[in-house]
């Protein structure tokens, strides 16, 4: 299935997440230190705490952006102050609203690679949401061997030389975009499970080790998030309405 196109808007105003919308916010984490520092102010004390332990100032400066352009993002669709959002953690990390949060359901997800973040939101539906930029990966043949499925691999050895890069990419954002979505990794290893993967080819989950019903329970969706970019989306239930936006921040989408 096909997602979000080139076009993600920044808006004016925000919108409204009605039962059944997927809406999927990207945000440009190189920002300068004023927009950083304000973000910042929004975190809680235990995001604070992460904060300090990263080592490196770029590390600190793009968790603190896309901690704080999330908070922005909930507090919205919920009507309250970012600081006033509270996270809850799954047993594998998966973020959720805790009960302090106003009870209203609210799925969501986030992404990040290289400077570029993607959040994706839901009234009612778990949701994951990946991204990765399109590096060089000498060792391509060696990550799909340890962790892509006996299908996926010999999809991929088939396809001519010049379409394994975007292959590659296809079939790993759409893996940890499924590991997400069900919150809970080490009951689905990477190579338990098979997606398409084929440029041009609609993203799909096909097969699930253990459980022919789960494949059908949910929908798969590429995004284009920027120049260089691979995204996947995976929501639960049908196809979902989908929309897609910029966070209004000044830096420009990485190339």
């Amino acid at each position: 299935m096909n997602g979000c196109d080139e076009v993600w808007p920044t808006l004016a105003h925000q919108p409204e997440l009605k039962p059944g919308d997927v809406h999927i916010w990207r945000a440009v984490l190189d920002q300068p230190a004023a927009v950083c520092c304000e973000l910042e102010l929004g975190l809680s004390a235990d995001e604070r705490t992460r904060v300090a332990r990263f080592h490196f100032p770029h590390d600190r400066w793009r968790f603190t952006v896309a901690r704080g352009v999330l908070r922005q993002i909930i507090g919205a669709y919920l009507g309250v102050q970012p600081d006033d959002v509270q996270f809850k953690y799954g047993r594998q990390g998966k973020p959720a609203l805790d009960a302090g949060t106003p009870p209203r359901r609210l799925c969501f997800n986030t992404s990040h690679s290289r400077a570029l973040a993607l959040f994706a939101l839901s009234r009612d539906r778990e949701l994951g949401v990946d991204v990765e930029y399109m590096r060089a990966v000498p060792d391509a043949a060696h990550i799909a061997e340890r962790f892509f499925s006996k299908s996926e691999n010999a999809a991929l050895k088939a396809l001519p030389p010049e379409q394994q890069h975007e292959a590659f990419f296809n079939c790993w954002t759409r893996k940890e975009a499924y590991v997400k979505a069900i919150g809970d990794g080490l009951s689905r290893p990477l190579h338990g499970f098979d997606v398409s993967l084929s440029p041009g080819e609609p993203a799909q989950l096909t097969r699930v080790d253990g459980d022919e019903y789960e494949a059908h329970r949910w929908s798969m969706l590429d995004l284009a998030p920027g120049p260089g970019y691979r995204g996947a989306l995976v929501v639960e239930g049908e196809c979902p309405h989908l929309a897609c936006f910029t966070f209004p921040l000044p830096g420009g989408i990485e190339q």
